[in-house]
């Protein structure tokens, strides 16, 4: 098979979280590792602590390079600025903080954008001049909170290219942009992209081109007649919310009915669930079994870099805020394949005491609270099987991620040439911030979310 098989399913260019999670996710994976390896040996040998495992660190260096870029060697102040609700309950906003704070010369801090002030003409926080700043929401919530608060010193700091990621994202960070790469315009993006993008359209009374080029006369009803294979979406969306399934969620009528009713959505090419699963050994009413889970990879990409990973697993949708969890992740260093580490892996562990497995399950657990680990819901749950990959498949995530960046920057280009005013669907006050402070490739982190496999979904 070639490196990896599967699609993106959805980009975010706006405020992607998911960059510390996957840290302690390794940490309290390994150490499971560990525990499961003193009962039964397992036949494989892995790596958890490849650099690409641990994005946060990445993320942390742009910004501090963004920083010095501004400044120079001069001492800063830089902000995670987040929704004042979310302040102790996002562990990773909170975390980020400290990793800038524990960097020579930087402060770091996290605050509600109504704690920025003026002062002297600068954007500061407590007298402090403010550096750059990590907004952790979108530009609909902060036209929403200026509306509250006034936040006059947020805009400044849009205008002065404080903030990453730009707002200049905004336009081109909705899920129908991927309607220009599977129609018309695919031509100008790289055929890697082109071939992970899933066919979608943006779903309205209209004639388009079907997933095989066939002719679609009434995009409403032909969405009605082979909705088994298709997915409905809003636009602007995060957490799973609003989303509908063809054979998850059975009634197309409802999912057709809440589309048309709440508006700006998608229809898009379903993903066959069974490429992006996999079998993962559970304790389940005292017995050791193994169970499908719904996987999936984010891919956390910066400048000219690839910051690393993001794993998670659950149903469909597999989001956190929708109650999925995060799986650690690990580079197979054994001469072997993927399909058959991750055999022998769920072979040993079946293989175990219910007992003593529940001791690390136990365990798991407590180290998550002890971290922290908690998302909107509560608890993270963590998989007890890493998810594997080669370091073959690496290089190929690399190469990829930089064709998604530049697919990004194209997007952008024909937005700025008006060439997606027909795709682009939000309020002119938001586009007057965009237009304040354009990307052009600047420090952003970009998430794109893959459906993918490494080699051991169920059929292969």
């Amino acid at each position: 098979m070639e490196d990896f098989l599967g699609y993106h399913s959805e980009w975010n260019l706006g405020s992607p979280g998911g960059w510390d999670y996957q840290r302690t996710t390794q940490i309290i994976g390994k150490t499971v590792w560990e525990r499961l390896n003193r009962i039964r040996s397992m036949p494989v040998k892995l790596d958890f602590d490849h650099p690409m495992l641990f994005p946060v660190y990445g993320f942390v260096e742009m910004l501090i390079e963004a920083h010095r870029a501004r400044e120079g060697t001069n001492t800063g102040l830089i902000a995670v600025v987040a929704e004042e609700e979310t302040l102790d309950s996002v562990t990773e906003n909170k975390n980020l903080a400290d990793h800038l704070n524990a960097v020579e010369g930087v402060t770091g801090i996290l605050i509600p954008p109504q704690d920025l002030e003026l002062q002297s003409g600068r954007v500061s926080w407590k007298g402090q001049p403010v550096s750059i700043i990590f907004m952790d929401f979108n530009t609909d919530v902060l036209l929403s909170l200026h509306r509250r608060y006034n936040l006059d010193p947020l805009l400044q700091a849009v205008k002065e290219q404080r903030v990453i990621n730009p707002r200049g994202t905004e336009p081109i960070n909705v899920k129908s942009v991927f309607e220009v790469i599977t129609g018309s315009d695919r031509s100008r993006f790289h055929q890697e992209i082109v071939r992970r993008t899933p066919w979608t359209r943006q779903f309205y009374p209209r004639k388009t081109e079907g997933p095989k080029g066939e002719a679609v006369e009434n995009l409403i009803e032909w969405t009605r007649a082979n909705w088994d294979n298709l997915v409905l979406k809003p636009e602007r969306g995060y957490s799973g919310k609003g989303v509908r399934v063809g054979e998850v969620d059975f009634d197309a009528d409802e999912a057709i009915e809440l589309a048309i009713t709440e508006g700006n959505y998608i229809v898009q090419e379903k993903i066959l669930p069974s490429l992006w699963a996999e079998e993962i050994p559970a304790v389940e009413d005292g017995s050791i079994v193994l169970k499908r889970y719904q996987t999936d990879f984010r891919c956390l990409i910066g400048p000219d870099m690839l910051f690393g990973f993001l794993g998670r697993f659950g149903g469909i949708p597999t989001n956190v805020g929708s109650g999925g969890g995060v799986q650690p992740l690990a580079v197979l260093k054994s001469d072997m394949p993927v399909r058959e580490a991750v055999n022998r892996i769920n072979d040993a562990i079946l293989a175990m005491n219910p007992g003593e497995l529940l001791e690390i399950v136990k365990m798991r657990n407590e180290m998550a609270l002890d971290h922290k680990f908690t998302y909107l819901l509560g608890p993270i749950e963590i998989a007890l099987r890493p998810r594997l990959l080669t370091a073959k498949q690496l290089q190929a995530l690399k190469i990829y991620c930089a064709r998604l960046w530049s697919a990004c920057l194209i997007l952008e280009k024909m937005w700025l040439e008006g060439q997606l005013d027909y795709l682009v669907k939000i309020e002119e006050k938001e586009l007057e911030i965009a237009r304040m402070n354009p990307w052009k490739g600047s420090p952003a982190i970009i998430a794109g979310d893959g459906l993918f496999s490494f080699g051991a979904h169920p059929w292969h």
